[in-house]
Protein backbone atom coordinates (compact mmCIF):
# COMPACT_ATOMS: atom_id res chain seq x y z
CA UNK A 1 0.00 0.00 0.00
CA UNK A 2 1.22 3.16 -0.96
CA UNK A 3 1.70 5.59 2.13
CA UNK A 4 0.71 9.46 1.15
CA UNK A 5 3.01 12.15 2.42
CA UNK A 6 1.40 16.29 1.19
CA UNK A 7 4.15 18.17 0.97
CA UNK A 8 3.98 22.28 1.99
CA UNK A 9 5.39 24.71 0.22
CA UNK A 10 3.81 23.68 -3.58
CA UNK A 11 3.26 26.80 -5.58
CA UNK A 12 -0.12 25.96 -7.88
CA UNK A 13 0.05 28.12 -10.92
CA UNK A 14 -2.91 30.56 -10.31
CA UNK A 15 -5.10 31.32 -13.42
CA UNK A 16 -8.37 32.80 -13.08
CA UNK A 17 -10.43 30.18 -14.92
CA UNK A 18 -7.99 27.38 -15.85
CA UNK A 19 -5.70 25.28 -13.17
CA UNK A 20 -4.21 22.69 -15.58
CA UNK A 21 -4.09 21.44 -19.43
CA UNK A 22 -4.10 17.82 -20.01
CA UNK A 23 -3.68 16.98 -23.14
CA UNK A 24 -4.97 13.47 -25.22
CA UNK A 25 -4.73 11.91 -28.36
CA UNK A 26 -1.95 11.37 -31.49
CA UNK A 27 0.97 12.87 -32.90
CA UNK A 28 -0.10 15.92 -33.43
CA UNK A 29 0.01 16.52 -29.58
CA UNK A 30 2.53 13.84 -28.16
CA UNK A 31 5.34 15.53 -26.27
CA UNK A 32 7.54 12.90 -25.65
CA UNK A 33 5.21 9.56 -24.32
CA UNK A 34 6.53 7.43 -27.11
CA UNK A 35 10.48 8.02 -26.65
CA UNK A 36 10.22 4.61 -24.74
CA UNK A 37 7.93 2.67 -26.31
CA UNK A 38 8.62 -0.29 -28.49
CA UNK A 39 7.07 1.45 -31.50
CA UNK A 40 8.57 2.69 -34.64
CA UNK A 41 6.24 5.95 -34.47
CA UNK A 42 8.79 8.45 -32.49
CA UNK A 43 10.72 11.73 -33.23
CA UNK A 44 13.32 11.64 -30.35
CA UNK A 45 16.55 12.30 -33.07
CA UNK A 46 17.14 15.10 -35.45
CA UNK A 47 16.43 16.45 -37.19
CA UNK A 48 13.17 17.22 -35.23
CA UNK A 49 13.54 19.84 -32.81
CA UNK A 50 16.02 21.55 -34.36
CA UNK A 51 14.50 24.96 -33.71
CA UNK A 52 13.11 23.41 -29.73
CA UNK A 53 15.41 24.61 -27.31
CA UNK A 54 18.30 24.41 -28.53
CA UNK A 55 18.23 22.62 -31.00
CA UNK A 56 16.73 19.17 -28.81
CA UNK A 57 14.25 16.44 -30.06
CA UNK A 58 12.35 15.54 -27.52
CA UNK A 59 9.45 13.57 -29.30
CA UNK A 60 7.42 16.32 -30.64
CA UNK A 61 6.40 15.34 -34.45
CA UNK A 62 8.01 19.12 -34.98
CA UNK A 63 11.03 21.24 -35.88
CA UNK A 64 9.92 23.14 -32.60
CA UNK A 65 7.12 23.35 -30.19
CA UNK A 66 3.35 21.95 -30.85
CA UNK A 67 -0.17 23.02 -30.17
CA UNK A 68 0.32 21.79 -26.28
CA UNK A 69 3.08 23.69 -25.48
CA UNK A 70 1.55 26.79 -26.99
CA UNK A 71 -2.12 25.91 -24.82
CA UNK A 72 0.07 26.35 -21.63
CA UNK A 73 2.28 29.53 -22.60
CA UNK A 74 -0.71 31.41 -24.24
CA UNK A 75 -2.64 30.18 -20.78
CA UNK A 76 0.16 31.76 -18.57
CA UNK A 77 0.36 28.35 -16.40
CA UNK A 78 3.67 27.19 -17.63
CA UNK A 79 6.31 26.95 -20.95
CA UNK A 80 5.63 23.56 -21.77
CA UNK A 81 3.25 20.77 -20.97
CA UNK A 82 5.63 17.62 -20.05
CA UNK A 83 5.19 14.25 -21.37
CA UNK A 84 3.59 11.69 -18.01
CA UNK A 85 5.78 9.18 -19.69
CA UNK A 86 8.77 11.10 -19.20
CA UNK A 87 11.63 9.44 -16.99
CA UNK A 88 13.13 12.58 -16.15
CA UNK A 89 9.68 14.29 -14.47
CA UNK A 90 9.70 15.53 -11.21
CA UNK A 91 6.45 15.76 -8.85
CA UNK A 92 6.39 19.57 -9.28
CA UNK A 93 6.21 19.29 -13.47
CA UNK A 94 2.52 17.73 -12.51
CA UNK A 95 1.36 20.75 -11.53
CA UNK A 96 -0.45 22.39 -14.45
CA UNK A 97 -1.13 19.63 -16.19
CA UNK A 98 0.64 17.46 -18.00
CA UNK A 99 0.07 15.30 -21.86
CA UNK A 100 -0.87 11.90 -22.30
CA UNK A 101 -1.08 11.62 -25.89
CA UNK A 102 0.84 9.00 -27.88
CA UNK A 103 1.54 9.36 -31.66
CA UNK A 104 -0.40 6.84 -33.56
CA UNK A 105 -2.93 6.64 -31.10
CA UNK A 106 -6.41 6.87 -32.54
CA UNK A 107 -10.05 6.73 -31.35
CA UNK A 108 -10.02 3.60 -33.02
CA UNK A 109 -8.40 1.14 -30.82
CA UNK A 110 -7.58 -0.92 -33.39
CA UNK A 111 -5.50 1.98 -35.06
CA UNK A 112 -2.82 2.24 -31.95
CA UNK A 113 -3.16 -1.64 -31.84
CA UNK A 114 -1.40 -1.76 -35.00
CA UNK A 115 1.59 0.71 -34.56
CA UNK A 116 1.97 -0.37 -30.40
CA UNK A 117 0.78 2.97 -29.13
CA UNK A 118 -0.93 3.83 -26.41
CA UNK A 119 -4.73 3.43 -26.92
CA UNK A 120 -6.75 5.98 -25.57
CA UNK A 121 -8.20 3.82 -23.18
CA UNK A 122 -4.75 3.61 -21.29
CA UNK A 123 -4.51 7.31 -21.83
CA UNK A 124 -7.43 7.78 -19.94
CA UNK A 125 -5.68 5.40 -16.80
CA UNK A 126 -3.04 7.30 -17.18
CA UNK A 127 -5.02 10.20 -15.78
CA UNK A 128 -5.81 8.17 -12.76
CA UNK A 129 -2.31 7.55 -12.12
CA UNK A 130 -1.27 11.09 -12.72
CA UNK A 131 -4.28 11.78 -9.71
CA UNK A 132 -2.68 9.32 -7.56
CA UNK A 133 0.87 10.99 -7.90
CA UNK A 134 -0.36 14.54 -7.39
CA UNK A 135 -2.21 13.50 -4.35
CA UNK A 136 1.15 12.19 -2.30
CA UNK A 137 2.68 15.44 -3.17
CA UNK A 138 -0.30 18.14 -2.25
CA UNK A 139 -3.21 16.56 -1.19
CA UNK A 140 -6.39 15.53 -2.21
CA UNK A 141 -8.16 18.58 -1.76
CA UNK A 142 -5.91 20.55 -4.07
CA UNK A 143 -5.43 18.00 -6.84
CA UNK A 144 -9.61 17.75 -6.98
CA UNK A 145 -9.60 21.49 -7.25
CA UNK A 146 -6.64 20.86 -10.05
CA UNK A 147 -8.77 18.38 -11.92
CA UNK A 148 -12.13 19.93 -11.63
CA UNK A 149 -10.37 23.32 -12.99
CA UNK A 150 -8.60 21.96 -15.82
CA UNK A 151 -8.73 21.98 -19.34
CA UNK A 152 -9.22 19.04 -21.63
CA UNK A 153 -7.90 18.40 -24.71
CA UNK A 154 -8.25 15.98 -27.13
CA UNK A 155 -6.91 15.44 -30.43
CA UNK A 156 -7.35 12.29 -32.71
CA UNK A 157 -8.96 10.53 -35.13
CA UNK A 158 -6.07 10.99 -38.05
CA UNK A 159 -4.27 7.85 -37.76
CA UNK A 160 -8.14 6.28 -37.70
CA UNK A 161 -8.44 7.64 -41.60
CA UNK A 162 -4.60 7.19 -42.40
CA UNK A 163 -3.95 3.81 -41.17
CA UNK A 164 -7.48 2.00 -40.20
CA UNK A 165 -10.32 2.93 -42.07
CA UNK A 166 -9.13 2.95 -45.58
CA UNK A 167 -7.82 -0.46 -45.12
CA UNK A 168 -10.71 -1.59 -43.28
CA UNK A 169 -13.76 0.70 -44.80
CA UNK A 170 -16.01 -1.08 -42.45
CA UNK A 171 -15.09 -0.07 -39.15
CA UNK A 172 -15.89 3.72 -40.05
CA UNK A 173 -19.12 2.81 -39.12
CA UNK A 174 -18.22 2.10 -35.55
CA UNK A 175 -16.46 5.49 -34.85
CA UNK A 176 -18.59 7.21 -33.33
CA UNK A 177 -18.94 4.19 -30.71
CA UNK A 178 -15.13 4.71 -30.44
CA UNK A 179 -15.00 8.69 -30.20
CA UNK A 180 -18.23 8.90 -27.56
CA UNK A 181 -17.07 6.21 -25.27
CA UNK A 182 -13.72 7.75 -24.49
CA UNK A 183 -15.16 11.14 -24.35
CA UNK A 184 -17.69 9.76 -22.10
CA UNK A 185 -15.02 8.50 -19.98
CA UNK A 186 -13.00 11.41 -19.86
CA UNK A 187 -16.32 13.43 -17.96
CA UNK A 188 -16.38 10.57 -16.01
CA UNK A 189 -12.88 11.08 -14.50
CA UNK A 190 -14.30 14.75 -13.32
CA UNK A 191 -13.25 16.64 -17.03
CA UNK A 192 -15.22 19.31 -17.15
CA UNK A 193 -14.15 21.42 -20.15
CA UNK A 194 -12.87 19.57 -23.07
CA UNK A 195 -11.89 21.20 -25.75
CA UNK A 196 -11.79 18.65 -29.13
CA UNK A 197 -9.54 18.97 -32.27
CA UNK A 198 -11.86 18.46 -35.68
CA UNK A 199 -9.50 16.79 -38.13
CA UNK A 200 -7.38 18.62 -40.79
CA UNK A 201 -7.55 18.06 -44.57
CA UNK A 202 -5.64 15.52 -44.71
CA UNK A 203 -5.97 14.56 -48.24
CA UNK A 204 -3.61 17.86 -48.36
CA UNK A 205 -0.87 16.83 -46.20
CA UNK A 206 2.31 15.86 -48.27
CA UNK A 207 2.08 12.61 -48.23
CA UNK A 208 -1.43 11.59 -48.99
CA UNK A 209 -0.51 14.04 -52.54
CA UNK A 210 2.25 11.46 -53.07
CA UNK A 211 0.71 8.57 -52.25
CA UNK A 212 -3.05 9.58 -53.48
CA UNK A 213 -2.91 12.72 -55.38
CA UNK A 214 -1.95 11.37 -58.35
CA UNK A 215 0.96 12.59 -60.96
CA UNK A 216 0.08 16.19 -60.01
CA UNK A 217 -0.07 16.02 -56.82
CA UNK A 218 -3.32 17.26 -55.69
CA UNK A 219 -4.86 16.98 -52.65
CA UNK A 220 -6.70 13.08 -52.58
CA UNK A 221 -10.63 14.71 -52.21
CA UNK A 222 -11.36 11.04 -51.08
CA UNK A 223 -9.84 11.63 -47.76
CA UNK A 224 -10.67 15.38 -47.19
CA UNK A 225 -14.67 13.85 -47.75
CA UNK A 226 -14.42 11.56 -44.88
CA UNK A 227 -12.37 14.21 -42.87
CA UNK A 228 -15.51 16.19 -43.24
CA UNK A 229 -17.98 13.16 -42.59
CA UNK A 230 -16.22 12.20 -39.55
CA UNK A 231 -15.64 15.82 -38.00
CA UNK A 232 -19.59 16.08 -38.79
CA UNK A 233 -20.22 13.01 -36.69
CA UNK A 234 -17.98 14.11 -33.90
CA UNK A 235 -19.72 17.72 -33.78
CA UNK A 236 -22.67 15.56 -33.51
CA UNK A 237 -21.53 13.89 -30.70
CA UNK A 238 -20.65 16.84 -28.94
CA UNK A 239 -23.78 18.30 -28.90
CA UNK A 240 -25.73 14.91 -27.60
CA UNK A 241 -23.05 14.57 -24.53
CA UNK A 242 -23.56 18.50 -23.84
CA UNK A 243 -27.52 17.66 -23.72
CA UNK A 244 -26.63 14.71 -21.75
CA UNK A 245 -24.23 16.54 -18.99
CA UNK A 246 -25.66 19.73 -18.55
CA UNK A 247 -22.46 20.88 -16.05
CA UNK A 248 -19.82 19.97 -18.48
CA UNK A 249 -18.73 21.41 -21.62
CA UNK A 250 -17.56 20.03 -25.08
CA UNK A 251 -16.55 22.44 -27.52
CA UNK A 252 -15.62 21.02 -31.32
CA UNK A 253 -11.82 23.42 -31.67
CA UNK A 254 -12.88 23.86 -35.56
CA UNK A 255 -9.30 23.50 -37.77
CA UNK A 256 -9.92 21.94 -40.87
CA UNK A 257 -11.15 25.71 -42.34
CA UNK A 258 -8.20 27.31 -41.31
CA UNK A 259 -5.43 24.54 -42.21
CA UNK A 260 -7.14 24.45 -45.71
CA UNK A 261 -6.80 27.94 -46.02
CA UNK A 262 -3.10 27.64 -44.87
CA UNK A 263 -2.70 25.15 -47.48
CA UNK A 264 -4.42 27.08 -50.21
CA UNK A 265 -3.18 29.86 -49.21
CA UNK A 266 -0.36 30.30 -47.64
CA UNK A 267 1.28 33.78 -48.64
CA UNK A 268 -1.64 35.14 -46.33
CA UNK A 269 -0.07 33.28 -43.74
CA UNK A 270 3.37 34.27 -44.06
CA UNK A 271 4.77 30.44 -45.87
CA UNK A 272 5.71 29.69 -48.99
CA UNK A 273 5.58 26.38 -49.55
CA UNK A 274 2.87 23.77 -48.83
CA UNK A 275 3.00 20.92 -50.64
CA UNK A 276 6.01 19.17 -49.48
CA UNK A 277 7.30 19.31 -46.03
CA UNK A 278 11.36 20.85 -44.97
CA UNK A 279 12.46 17.33 -43.96
CA UNK A 280 14.32 15.48 -46.85
CA UNK A 281 12.19 15.29 -50.10
CA UNK A 282 8.99 16.51 -48.62
CA UNK A 283 7.21 14.04 -50.28
CA UNK A 284 7.26 10.80 -47.87
CA UNK A 285 9.36 11.39 -45.09
CA UNK A 286 7.64 10.88 -41.73
CA UNK A 287 9.33 9.45 -38.33
CA UNK A 288 12.57 7.49 -38.86
CA UNK A 289 12.56 8.40 -42.79
CA UNK A 290 12.63 12.05 -41.50
CA UNK A 291 16.66 11.85 -39.93
CA UNK A 292 19.97 13.94 -39.46
CA UNK A 293 21.36 11.56 -42.65
CA UNK A 294 19.08 13.22 -45.21
CA UNK A 295 21.25 16.34 -46.87
CA UNK A 296 17.74 17.34 -48.51
CA UNK A 297 15.74 18.75 -45.86
CA UNK A 298 15.59 22.14 -46.14
CA UNK A 299 17.39 25.45 -44.62
CA UNK A 300 14.82 27.86 -44.50
CA UNK A 301 12.14 26.00 -42.49
CA UNK A 302 9.85 29.19 -41.90
CA UNK A 303 8.91 29.11 -45.69
CA UNK A 304 7.19 25.81 -45.20
CA UNK A 305 3.81 24.93 -43.98
CA UNK A 306 4.59 21.13 -43.08
CA UNK A 307 7.94 20.36 -41.09
CA UNK A 308 7.27 16.18 -42.25
CA UNK A 309 5.07 14.91 -45.18
CA UNK A 310 2.68 14.80 -41.83
CA UNK A 311 3.10 17.04 -39.35
CA UNK A 312 3.17 21.10 -39.61
CA UNK A 313 5.91 23.36 -38.46
CA UNK A 314 6.27 24.83 -35.32
CA UNK A 315 4.83 28.04 -36.99
CA UNK A 316 1.96 26.75 -38.35
CA UNK A 317 0.95 25.26 -34.93
CA UNK A 318 1.33 28.37 -33.34
CA UNK A 319 -1.34 29.98 -35.68
CA UNK A 320 -3.49 27.43 -34.56
CA UNK A 321 -4.29 27.87 -31.14
CA UNK A 322 -3.89 31.56 -31.40
CA UNK A 323 -6.74 31.68 -33.75
CA UNK A 324 -8.88 29.10 -32.05
CA UNK A 325 -7.73 29.26 -28.19
CA UNK A 326 -10.19 32.72 -27.25
CA UNK A 327 -13.20 31.45 -29.41
CA UNK A 328 -12.82 28.00 -27.26
CA UNK A 329 -12.48 29.43 -23.95
CA UNK A 330 -15.61 32.10 -24.71
CA UNK A 331 -17.35 28.54 -25.47
CA UNK A 332 -16.38 26.66 -22.24
CA UNK A 333 -16.56 29.52 -20.18
CA UNK A 334 -19.64 31.83 -21.07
Amino acid sequence: MQICTPQAKVVVPKNATISAVFMFGDSIVDTGNNNNLITLVKSNFPPYGRDFMGGKPTGRFSNGKIPPDFFVEQLGIKELLPAFLDPNLQLQDLIGGVNFASAGAGFDPLTSELVSAIPMSKQLQLLDEYKMKLKCFIGEERVDSIVANGLYIVSAGSDDIVNTYFHTPTRIFDYSVFSYTELLELHAKGARRIGVFSLTPLGCIPSMRTLAGGIKRRCAENYNQMVQLLNSKLSSELHRLNEAFPHARMVLIDIYGLVLDIVKSPRKYGFEISDRGCCGSGLIETGFLCNQWDFLTCSNVSEYVFWDSYHPTENVYKVMVQEKLRKLLVELYS
